[in-house]
């Protein structure tokens, strides 16, 4: 990426809905160069989607909690850990949900309605005979929410220094 993908980004990051050529003119490029642009970033997968973020908050799912899942040893007949995942996919409160190193084997996350339908939300996981057993951390507040653009800042690269002659 380079200077004007960053700044393309940036401005589209800030304000999703803002048109091509409105875009072209803030940024003092021509409109077919911004066109470009979102369409090789998209096209290499840099930019995954134009579609609003929603906030589980707001939408009436105020609890977030981490689960660290252990998979059953030998589960690799029925599918391991992609049928775990295949289990998770059809539970609409897991937004996310990653095979890890360390003390357990999947991390999800997840939201709930309250502490008491977390309960709910855990047993339907649970429900999956390849997992042997859970953890569950509850956050409590978020410090920093996700977010991808400062990462494509430093990402870019700077322009070559021109010489002049």
């Amino acid at each position: 990426m380079d200077e004007i993908d960053g700044k393309v980004i940036d401005l589209f990051a800030s304000e999703p809905r803002l048109g091509v050529l409105e875009a072209s003119r803030r940024l003092g490029i021509a409109r077919g160069t911004v066109q470009a642009r979102l369409d090789k970033l998209a096209a290499a997968g840099v930019i995954t989607g134009w579609g609003p973020d929603l906030s589980p908050e707001a939408i009436g799912f105020p609890v977030t909690a981490f689960l660290t899942l252990e998979i059953r040893q030998g589960s690799a007949q029925r599918g391991g850990h992609d049928a775990v995942a295949a289990h998770l996919e059809a539970i609409p409160e897991v937004l996310e949900a990653y095979t890890i190193t360390g003390a357990g084997d999947m991390w999800a996350r997840v939201v709930a309605r309250s502490n008491a339908d977390l309960q709910r939300v855990i047993d339907l996981v649970l429900t999956d005979p390849g997992i042997d057993r859970s953890t569950t951390v509850i956050a409590l507040a978020t410090q920093i929410p996700y977010r991808v653009v400062p990462l494509a800042r430093a990402a870019v690269r700077p322009a070559p220094e021109r010489q002049d002659p």
